[in-house]
């Protein structure tokens, strides 16, 4: 096999990865001609978020099941050509329930962005590389997350939503016929034999686990309620600035989540405190978002920066969580568990999104300007207190984690 081979085959799927960034953070940047098109309120809007999250959280197992049997070719290319239908529709139609489908089969059609580019590693690259190449994935997929906030908000600017949303589709599109062409095909069946379903069992009765788990989903605010989504509209209204602008602010969530992993990672391993890396990263997230939403006003460009760059940093705390989720339980139940644990931190996307749409609609109910709903600084910054307040609450159960393992790993004989 010619030694250039396997990186043509990751570099198209790892492309598809960073490019479901994108697809990610495009309702972030199309809030105000939403409301306009559709004339919804910011608890409709939420739920439209929300469902990307829905369909990413609810698919995690499946499609990891499916990689095994049918090889990551066939579902990489389905996927992406189901994201590229799906954003087609949003364009096509001018119906609310089409985009809210649209928007639950683009979260379906991007959960093997990550998974995907994964197996390829494990399958076609020696086993000393896997961890390097999958940090690497990662590291160039958050490069879409970077790059798909401001360069695309300022294209919406110039051409409009309804242009840059056909170009998103005929990229998903080109990225699913390259990805048939050069991945070759190969399934893994004697990895099918791990029974799912007991495997998921055994892991619901393991209490520590699941209560960090519901730790991690709490603590996605950061990311996945403000960077992916209500921030750029947020900064806008706070700082009276244009998208691009807000939307390059909001990148340097991204910018910091690429140093992040390695750091809290490092800390991690090197002072054997997962627990106390989570919980700080809990507390830190929690008062970098109070200094956003109290002293927005007073900061300084740079300063509003280097908030969000840190921020960022502390958004890795779930490549710690993964570790410490990997160590609690048996090695041949390590893959279900960080599946387990990526689909309750996703669903924490949909918690926050439809949260933040509700308290903003109760804090602000009926304001319009030509018949278009707009809301006020007071309600976007009021809704938007649910991340620290949820962060702090997140970083107790990390704590109450803890000490369950620590009373389990005294009293073994009552784990049997």
């Amino acid at each position: 096999m010619p030694r250039l081979l396997p990186w043509l085959m990751w570099v198209f799927p790892l492309a598809f990865f960073a490019f479901q960034f994108i697809l990610r953070l495009f309702p972030g940047l199309v809030i105000s001609e939403f409301f306009d098109k559709y004339h919804i309120t910011a608890t409709n809007y939420g739920l439209f978020a929300s469902l990307y999250y829905l369909g990413y959280a609810s698919m995690q197992i499946p499609i990891a099941l499916l990689l095994d049997k049918l090889g990551p070719r066939i579902v990489i290319t389905v996927s992406a050509i189901l994201c590229a239908l799906a954003n087609w529709m949003l364009v096509a139609s001018s119906s609310w329930d089409v985009a809210l489908l649209s928007r639950l089969l683009i979260g379906v059609g991007s959960v093997v962005g990550f998974l995907g580019t994964s197996k390829i590693i494990s399958q076609w690259f020696p086993q000393n590389r896997y961890a390097q190449l999958v940090g690497l994935t990662f590291s160039f997929g958050l490069m879409g997350a970077v790059y798909g906030g401001r360069p695309i908000s300022f294209m919406i600017e110039q051409m409009g939503w309804q242009e840059v949303a056909k170009l998103l589709s005929i990229t998903a599109l080109a990225l699913g016929v390259l990805t048939f062409i050069f991945v070759r095909g190969k399934s893994t069946p004697q990895e099918d034999n791990y029974p799912v379903v007991s495997s998921l069992k055994q892991l619901l009765t393991y209490k520590p686990l699941i209560v960090l788990a519901f730790a991690n989903l709490l603590m996605v605010g950061a990311l996945e309620g403000f960077a992916d989504v209500w921030g750029v509209s947020y900064l806008m209204n706070a700082r009276q600035i244009v998208k691009s602008e807000a939307a390059g602010i909001t990148s340097y969530i991204f910018i910091g989540m690429l140093f992040g992993g390695p750091i809290l990672g490092f800390f991690a391993e090197k002072f054997k405190a997962h627990h106390s890396v989570i919980l700080l990263a809990a507390l830190g997230m929690a008062g970098l978002m109070m200094v956003v939403l109290l002293g927005n006003a007073h900061l300084s460009s740079h300063a509003i920066k280097a908030v969000m760059f840190l921020t960022g940093i502390l958004c890795c705390y779930q490549v710690v969580v993964f570790a410490t989720g990997a160590q609690l339980v048996p090695s041949h139940l390590m893959g279900i568990t960080i599946a387990l644990l990526n689909c309750i931190n996703m669903f924490g996307g949909s918690f926050f999104h439809g949260t933040i749409g509700m308290l903003m609609d109760y804090f602000d109910p009926n304001t319009l300007v030509d018949g278009v709903r707009v809301y006020s600084l007071e309600a976007y910054t009021l809704a938007l207190y649910v991340i620290p307040l949820c962060s702090l609450l997140g970083a107790g159960l990390v704590w109450y984690s803890k000490k369950m393992q620590n009373n389990m790993a005294l009293k073994p004989a009552q784990h049997h």
